[in-house]
């Protein structure tokens, strides 16, 4: 997907959102073990495999303990010191550490444990056939991450404030935006009953 990614002149970045506290969980979650590995450990190298070392990893509490994970990732850590503010501070964090040759950025969130490799590829395969738009996995009726944003949507992205994501953003702009059906991205993990949900 990278030599893809390349020889359609598109530079491509992943920001892995890993930077929140777990309070509803109760402990860090991105350490709990999902088929043996810790679960921002699996996101992270699923957005590998698609973006290459174009990887950004937001992480904000619990920091000390989340990034020794990453070692030997190709991916990059972004030190979110607003993470309290809540999810946006993330996106802008990771928004301001791209490059200036970035043309799009997919948003993902490190709990979402049941979004395989092959659903970012057909999100980036989506994009790649219309840069210019908007695409977000939709699961029910609802539309959000894993979202890949052209590079013309970033102003936007750091205008964002609060505890949200980029829905506002979907709901601004509806006809630029592409809808890939993804309904593993519906479960991401909140609480220990999230976990049993994806083990059964």
């Amino acid at each position: 997907m990278t030599d893809a990614l390349h020889e359609e002149g598109q530079s491509l970045y992943a920001i892995v959102l890993a930077a929140g506290a777990s309070r509803r969980f109760g402990s860090p979650k991105q350490l709990v073990r999902v088929n043996g590995r810790p679960l921002m450990h699996t996101v992270v190298s699923r957005a590998v495999e698609v973006a290459g070392h174009a990887v950004l990893v937001v992480l904000g509490a619990n920091a000390a303990q989340l990034a020794p994970l990453l070692r030997h990732s190709p991916a990059t850590v972004v030190i979110n010191r607003d993470w309290e503010e809540g999810l946006a501070s993330s996106i802008r964090a990771g928004v301001l550490h791209l490059p200036g040759s970035c043309t799009g950025a997919m948003l993902m969130l490190a709990d979402q444990a049941s979004v395989m490799t092959e659903d970012l590829r057909r999100l980036v395969g989506t994009w790649l056939r219309q840069p210019t738009y908007i695409v977000a996995a939709q699961y029910g009726t609802t539309l959000g991450a894993p979202a890949i944003f052209p590079n013309t949507y970033f102003s936007q992205l750091l205008e964002l404030r609060g505890d949200r994501g980029a829905a506002q953003i979907f709901r601004r702009n509806p006809d630029r935006v592409v809808r890939v059906p993804m309904e593993s991205a519906a479960l991401d993990i909140d609480t220990p009953e999230d976990l049993l949900n994806l083990s059964s």
